[in-house]
C-alpha cells in the first residue's frame, strides 16, 4: 500500500468516526465514535513520520530496524482494531 492510500484511508475512517461521535445521540456512543477517530488519526500521524524518517534517514541499518519495528507496531495496532470490530459485530 502506498503512502497516500494509507493516508486517504486514515483520513477517511477518521472523519467518519467524528462525524458519528458528532451526531452521537449518548455519551458511550459518542465516546466510542471519539476513541475510534482518534485511532485513525494517531495512525495517520504515524505513517506520517515514519515515511518522513524513512526520507531522511532510511538508509542506516539501525534507522531500518527501528522502522520495521515501528511498522510491524503499526500493523499489531490494525490487527488489534480489526479483531475489536470482529468481535462487536458478534454481538
Amino acid at each position: 500500500m502506498t503512502l497516500e492510500s494509507e493516508l486517504e484511508l486514515c483520513a477517511y475512517h477518521y472523519k467518519k468516526w467524528k462525524q458519528k461521535a458528532l451526531e452521537a445521540k449518548d455519551l458511550p456512543e459518542g465516546k466510542k465514535a471519539l476513541e475510534r477517530a482518534f485511532f485513525w488519526l494517531e495512525l495517520h500521524s504515524a505513517f506520517i513520520a515514519l515515511n518522513a524518517v524513512e526520507q531522511l534517514q532510511g538508509k542506516d541499518p539501525k534507522v531500518r530496524n527501528k522502522l520495521l519495528i515501528a511498522k510491524t507496531t503499526l500493523s499489531k495496532k490494525l490487527a488489534d482494531y480489526a479483531n475489536e470490530v470482529l468481535n462487536e459485530l458478534k454481538l
